[in-house]
């Protein structure tokens, strides 16, 4: 089932997601629900809290970010083609290499792109859908699409790493999502 996305300003983005046990309710049909709202959304990841649930899980699919690209542009990526995976009460343990920018956006915040600075790896625990631990590191745009949905469990978006002056001048463009004056291609939910 497509879920809607909750949009900025609603509270449930600046909490703290909680971590489930493997008795969570409906957990298959809730993971089956996120990756079918992150497709049809046309995102490459996707986190509990941006479909109103504050738990650590999120979802991820790399794999989208290189089929438009062309053969020479995909080889400057070492994480090509990308990874899909689910991701569940993940914890960073490190970040390493250089910090590089690229333009980021978010499904909760629709029509904002930013350039954002992010290491190059992460290596984290979690455990996957079926409760099997796991600890990676993971590199690249990959990376990248894991350390923006671990921030929304830690309460956290792209545009907090903008410089204050920016998000100024984005206040307007922020608000008007905050209050439902935006058109989306998918289904969003605005607080009131």
């Amino acid at each position: 089932m497509i879920l809607p996305i909750v949009a900025y300003g609603s509270p449930v983005l600046r909490k703290v997601a909680k971590e489930i046990s493997k008795e969570y309710p409906k957990l298959d049909e809730l993971l089956a629900d996120m990756w079918e709202t992150m497709y049809y959304s046309n995102g490459v990841g996707l986190a509990a809290p941006q479909i109103d649930r504050e738990i650590r899980i999120f979802v991820v699919d790399s794999t989208q970010i290189f089929e438009g690209m062309e053969p020479d542009e995909k080889k400057q990526y070492a994480d090509n083609p990308g990874f899909k995976q689910v991701f569940i009460n993940a914890k960073i343990k490190a970040l390493s290499g250089n910090e590089w920018s690229y333009n980021e956006g978010c499904l909760s915040i629709p029509r904002i792109r930013e350039d954002v600075y992010r290491h190059e790896s992460v290596t984290l625990t979690f455990v996957d859908e079926n409760f099997v631990e796991h600890e990676k590191t993971y590199t690249g745009v990959t990376a990248r699409v894991i350390l923006h949905e671990y921030d929304h469990l830690e309460g956290k978006l792209f545009i907090d790493y903008m410089k204050p002056f920016k998000r100024k001048l984005l206040a307007s463009k922020l608000n008007d999502i905050t209050k439902g004056k935006i058109k989306v291609d998918y289904k969003m939910s605005f607080t009131k």
